[in-house]
């Protein structure tokens, strides 16, 4: 390089190195799908500065392969550093390419969005990686270009000794010196590479399936043949109890259950859980709960359906228990469920539901439950075996919208006019937003409890006990950064002994858990189930009977 193009060198290496540190550095701090740029320093760019220095020191310049590959490696490390920090933001944990992957679709349609809004957004991101190629080699040979000048090399190389210093000596003394840095992209490509191998590798996973509890050893003489509904309520966390303007906000609606269920004669304890999940994969709180394995690992889930572990849905029946496997959020078949041993399975298909589709979940929550009631609980207890239904609820699902709204004619949705045009028209009008998701998740679960009490008051069968219990918490652009996976569950019944029993392992009566964080995990939830079904009278620690 001539000393005439010595004046314009600073810029023509800071613009290519700012662009990018841009790519490799952004943050995501929700709830939207677009990243921010952060006042932060990329390692892996650093250290590719330098070795891109040395390479041109040795050699003399850079050929077209090595540029081509740096350019390569940046635009993967770019997209890759994007949804990490993005799923961050908007799910609250960290991505899963295996299982991520196999859900975006369905994710997307959720949105609601048009064909032609999918295909054009396929087509983008098809089109995202090649752009982001082209800007990176543009950038990489802009680089390479300055660094043709023997000075700045030296420079360049001094400081690339001095940030591997500060990087390596991070946590001496517990001193902090990567505070300038961000976060590296190399351990999340290197934790995606584990997992997929977890998965795909035979053998990896087997060793990893945790024990179930002993089912055999308990029996189910303390529920007195009560029938037992297991309502999943979707994205039913934490967050309506601790974040003080979401408690605000539902206080009315819990008020106006805890009457609902007093009118009806029954009694209410409530405890917190920690889900094995967050955000979504409702399918590892279920299978958690149901089986009483640790499903916190998806991999643990996917073996897990692969064997004959025993379940709740199978100890009920071997004691003579109808089980049922309520699931309109299912649209198509659903093979892998067989493993839970459920006496009847029904996907949306399968509910009878003859309404308008309100939205891509089509079925409302409360034609589902008086489609359930009709088909499986109207006929009295006594004159029938008794039920035990496990039923996850679809309303407070993001987006949370359309929501459909509360029919007090519980007969009418039951038929093919279960909702009016108006109905439907009003519902659909809600805009669907990823930005401001807050009220319509807060509306969706008042909703779920003017349903729930308003069945359970009038139209429960005599003697049900009722397990109402979140799946996970909402994704985090509801319950907000680095909140805990802690969820509510509730028992509802007529049975005083029953429910006095849950209170020996950390109930309380009422609707408001105790406060601070969970003391079990989902999972463990089950062999203290299992114990109080199996208890007819005394002999629980704490218990006064």
């Amino acid at each position: 390089m001539t000393s005439q193009r010595r004046p314009g060198w600073a810029a023509r290496f800071a613009l290519p190195f700012a662009v990018l540190n841009a790519l490799l550095t952004m943050e995501n701090h929700g709830p939207g799908l677009w990243p921010s740029p952060a006042l932060r320093l990329s390692f892996e760019l650093s250290m590719a500065l330098v070795a891109l220095t040395a390479w041109i020191a040795w050699r003399g310049r850079a050929g077209a392969h090595v540029l081509r590959l740096l350019a390569a490696a940046t635009a993967v490390w770019t997209v890759a550093r994007y949804l990490d920090v993005t799923t961050s933001a908007v799910f609250g944990r960290q991505i899963n390419l295996y299982w991520d992957g196999r859900h975006a679709l369905e994710v997307l349609r959720m949105g609601d969005f048009a064909a032609w809004q999918l295909a054009l957004g396929m087509l983008a991101l098809l089109a995202l990686p090649l752009l982001l190629y082209r800007i990176a080699l543009a950038c990489w040979c802009a680089l390479a270009q300055a660094l043709a000048w023997t000075p700045p090399r030296r420079a360049i190389g001094l400081a690339g000794v001095v940030l591997a210093a500060c990087f390596a000596a991070h946590g001496i003394g517990g001193r902090d010196t990567r505070w300038f840095f961000s976060m590296p992209v190399a351990p999340i490509l290197a934790h995606q590479a584990e997992v997929l191998a977890g998965q795909l590798l035979p053998g990896r996973s087997a060793a990893q399936l945790p024990p179930s509890p002993d089912f055999a050893q308990e029996g189910l003489a303390g529920l007195h043949g009560a029938d037992v509904l297991l309502l999943f309520a979707e994205s039913y966390g934490a967050t309506t109890l601790d974040n003080p303007q979401q408690a605000a906000a539902l206080a009315p609606a819990r008020e106006r259950l805890a009457q609902a269920i007093a009118a009806g004669g029954l009694q209410v304890v409530s405890a917190r859980v920690r889900s094995p999940t967050y955000g979504g994969a409702s399918w590892l709180a279920h299978a958690a709960l149901l089986t009483g394995v640790d499903t916190h690992d998806p991999g643990a889930y996917e073996l897990l359906l692969a064997t004959e572990r025993p379940s709740l849905a199978g100890h009920f029946r071997s004691h003579g228990w109808r089980t049922v496997n309520w699931m309109p959020g299912l649209h198509r078949p659903w093979p892998e469920g067989r493993f839970y041993g459920f006496d009847r399975y029904v996907d949306a298909d399968g509910t009878g539901y003859r309404g308008p589709a309100f939205g891509y979940w089509r079925v409302p929550d409360q034609a589902s439950m008086a489609l359930l009631h009709a088909q499986e609980l109207a006929q009295p207890p006594g004159t029938r075996p008794p039920r035990f239904v496990v039923f996850p609820t679809l309303a407070s699902h993001a987006p949370f919208r359309p929501l459909p709204p509360y029919v007090p004619d519980w007969t009418r949705l039951t038929g093919d006019r279960a909702y009016t045009p108006s109905d439907l028209a009003q519902a659909l009008a809600q805009p669907v937003s990823w930005q401001a998701p807050v009220t319509p998740y807060l509306e969706s679960l008042a909703y779920t409890f003017e349903w729930l009490g308003d069945y359970l008051a009038h139209r429960a069968p005599r003697g049900m006990l009722t397990i109402v219990i979140g799946d996970h918490q909402p994704l985090a652009s509801v319950s907000g950064a680095g909140a805990s996976w802690d969820v509510p569950v509730h028992a509802i019944s007529a049975d005083a002994a029953l429910l006095k029993r849950l209170e020996a392992h950390g109930f309380r009566p009422g609707l408001l858990p105790p406060p601070g964080p969970a003391a079990v995990d989902m999972h463990a939830l089950t062999p203290m189930l299992l114990a109080v079904f199996g208890a007819p009278a005394a002999g629980l620690p704490g218990t006064a009977e």
